[in-house]
């Protein structure tokens, strides 16, 4: 059996992407916060997220429906012209878990993210953003029907 030349390459491209998981896996692989999931109060979530308490800011912009007719597909954006950026997180106060997302940014990232959030009923919906050493918060009470049907 003849090997082609794109077949080797392929084969050649597989095994350097391997070793690099094998050699390097914190380069390849981000860490998570798995704690910060998995507490189950919003201010226990930013703290083992930041390792500091947050303050209310009106420089934090959280877009977000008044209501969500499908809680399981919550659409959610927050943006802010706070100076060096360097994490954006959205809570669900109501859900078990509350941390839904948090997005770690570049010095050259635009701090503007926008993700879909699972909810489980209505609540309120806190954006955390971590500027130097402080983190700045917004929250936004989003209403969730049942059933879709708007009451």
């Amino acid at each position: 059996m003849k090997v082609s030349s794109t077949t080797r390459r392929a084969l050649l491209k597989s095994l350097t992407f391997m070793s690099a998981i094998v050699m390097m896996p914190k380069l390849v692989l981000a860490a998570w916060p798995k704690k910060a999931f998995e507490d189950d109060s919003v201010e226990a979530a930013i703290t083992e997220l930041y390792g500091t308490a947050s303050e209310p800011s009106d420089q934090v912009t959280l877009k977000a429906p008044d209501i969500a007719e499908n809680g399981a597909v919550v659409p959610i954006s927050v943006t802010t012209d706070l100076p060096n950026v360097e994490s954006i997180s959205i809570y669900v106060e109501q859900n078990p878990n509350p941390l839904a997302a948090t997005f770690e940014l570049s010095k050259s990232s635009l701090a503007d993210v926008s993700t879909r959030i699972k909810m489980g009923t209505t609540s309120n919906v806190i954006a955390a953003v971590k500027s130097g050493d402080k983190v700045y918060t917004v929250s936004r009470e989003v209403k969730v029907t049942i059933g879709g049907c708007g009451g």
